[in-house]
Protein backbone atom coordinates (compact mmCIF):
# COMPACT_ATOMS: atom_id res chain seq x y z
CA UNK A 1 0.00 0.00 0.00
CA UNK A 2 1.59 3.40 -0.27
CA UNK A 3 1.87 6.00 1.89
CA UNK A 4 -1.50 8.14 2.02
CA UNK A 5 -3.21 4.58 1.89
CA UNK A 6 -1.08 3.43 5.01
CA UNK A 7 -1.11 6.84 6.95
CA UNK A 8 -4.98 6.42 6.66
CA UNK A 9 -5.27 2.94 7.56
CA UNK A 10 -2.99 3.66 10.94
CA UNK A 11 -4.15 6.87 11.73
CA UNK A 12 -1.22 8.97 11.02
CA UNK A 13 -0.41 11.57 9.20
CA UNK A 14 2.26 11.11 5.82
CA UNK A 15 4.80 13.26 7.60
CA UNK A 16 4.74 11.16 10.20
CA UNK A 17 5.43 8.14 8.40
CA UNK A 18 8.02 9.88 6.56
CA UNK A 19 10.03 10.68 9.45
CA UNK A 20 9.22 7.36 11.86
CA UNK A 21 11.01 6.12 8.27
CA UNK A 22 13.63 8.99 8.54
CA UNK A 23 15.15 7.59 12.30
CA UNK A 24 14.21 4.09 11.28
CA UNK A 25 11.36 3.17 13.10
CA UNK A 26 10.18 1.17 10.12
CA UNK A 27 11.96 0.60 7.14
CA UNK A 28 8.97 0.27 3.99
CA UNK A 29 10.02 -1.70 1.10
CA UNK A 30 10.52 0.18 -2.46
CA UNK A 31 8.40 -0.19 -5.18
CA UNK A 32 9.95 -0.12 -8.87
CA UNK A 33 9.00 3.32 -9.66
CA UNK A 34 10.55 4.20 -5.98
CA UNK A 35 7.77 4.78 -4.13
CA UNK A 36 7.21 3.55 -0.67
CA UNK A 37 5.42 0.50 -0.25
CA UNK A 38 3.97 -0.63 3.19
CA UNK A 39 2.84 -3.99 4.17
CA UNK A 40 0.70 -5.38 6.82
CA UNK A 41 3.70 -5.91 9.04
CA UNK A 42 4.41 -2.02 8.95
CA UNK A 43 1.07 -1.49 9.48
CA UNK A 44 1.49 -3.42 12.71
CA UNK A 45 4.70 -1.01 13.87
CA UNK A 46 2.72 2.17 12.83
CA UNK A 47 -0.14 1.23 15.12
CA UNK A 48 2.29 -0.08 17.73
CA UNK A 49 3.92 3.14 17.46
CA UNK A 50 0.88 5.42 17.46
CA UNK A 51 -0.52 3.56 20.36
CA UNK A 52 2.94 3.89 22.30
CA UNK A 53 3.18 7.75 21.03
CA UNK A 54 -0.42 8.09 22.40
CA UNK A 55 0.69 7.04 26.28
CA UNK A 56 3.73 9.18 26.19
CA UNK A 57 6.60 7.06 25.18
CA UNK A 58 9.71 9.04 23.54
CA UNK A 59 10.65 8.11 20.28
CA UNK A 60 13.69 6.49 21.78
CA UNK A 61 11.62 4.63 24.47
CA UNK A 62 9.37 3.49 21.66
CA UNK A 63 12.78 2.39 19.83
CA UNK A 64 13.28 -0.17 22.61
CA UNK A 65 9.92 -0.80 22.68
CA UNK A 66 9.57 -2.00 19.03
CA UNK A 67 13.24 -3.98 19.13
CA UNK A 68 11.33 -6.04 22.18
CA UNK A 69 8.06 -6.70 20.13
CA UNK A 70 10.30 -8.15 17.15
CA UNK A 71 12.10 -10.19 19.18
CA UNK A 72 10.60 -13.52 19.73
CA UNK A 73 12.73 -14.46 22.61
CA UNK A 74 11.92 -11.96 24.41
CA UNK A 75 11.59 -11.38 28.20
CA UNK A 76 8.06 -9.92 29.46
CA UNK A 77 10.17 -8.18 32.28
CA UNK A 78 12.00 -6.43 30.08
CA UNK A 79 9.14 -4.40 28.58
CA UNK A 80 7.48 -4.66 32.23
CA UNK A 81 11.18 -2.66 33.41
CA UNK A 82 10.28 -0.11 30.80
CA UNK A 83 6.80 0.70 31.42
CA UNK A 84 7.92 0.85 35.02
CA UNK A 85 10.15 3.31 34.44
CA UNK A 86 8.15 5.46 32.44
CA UNK A 87 5.42 5.45 35.03
CA UNK A 88 8.08 6.71 37.67
CA UNK A 89 9.07 9.61 35.67
CA UNK A 90 5.08 10.76 35.16
CA UNK A 91 4.26 10.47 38.94
CA UNK A 92 7.49 12.53 39.24
CA UNK A 93 5.71 14.95 36.57
CA UNK A 94 2.57 15.08 38.12
CA UNK A 95 3.93 15.45 41.94
CA UNK A 96 5.68 18.81 39.65
CA UNK A 97 2.89 19.87 38.16
CA UNK A 98 0.74 19.66 41.98
CA UNK A 99 3.36 21.90 43.29
CA UNK A 100 3.31 24.46 40.32
CA UNK A 101 -0.50 24.75 40.33
CA UNK A 102 -0.31 24.95 43.92
CA UNK A 103 2.29 28.04 43.23
CA UNK A 104 0.09 29.45 40.85
CA UNK A 105 -3.15 29.18 43.04
CA UNK A 106 -1.17 31.02 45.79
CA UNK A 107 0.30 34.00 43.24
CA UNK A 108 -3.69 34.23 41.79
CA UNK A 109 -4.77 34.50 45.59
CA UNK A 110 -2.47 37.31 46.70
CA UNK A 111 -3.41 39.46 43.71
CA UNK A 112 -6.15 41.97 43.90
CA UNK A 113 -7.11 42.10 40.32
CA UNK A 114 -8.49 45.39 40.29
CA UNK A 115 -7.30 48.70 38.39
CA UNK A 116 -4.29 49.66 40.99
CA UNK A 117 -0.49 49.55 39.60
CA UNK A 118 0.18 47.21 42.66
CA UNK A 119 0.56 43.72 41.88
CA UNK A 120 1.59 41.10 44.31
CA UNK A 121 2.15 38.66 41.67
CA UNK A 122 4.60 40.99 39.91
CA UNK A 123 6.06 41.54 42.99
CA UNK A 124 6.42 37.67 44.50
CA UNK A 125 7.81 36.99 40.92
CA UNK A 126 10.53 39.39 41.32
CA UNK A 127 11.64 37.95 44.60
CA UNK A 128 12.54 41.95 45.98
CA UNK A 129 15.28 42.01 42.90
CA UNK A 130 13.22 43.96 40.51
CA UNK A 131 13.25 48.21 40.39
CA UNK A 132 9.94 49.45 40.60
Amino acid sequence: MNISQAAQRSGLTAKALRYYESIHLLSPKRAGNGYRDYSERDLETLHFIRRARAVGFTVDEVRSLLVLHHNPSRRSHDAKALVEEKLTHIEAQLRDLREMRGALRRLADSCAGDESPECAILDSLCGGVCDG
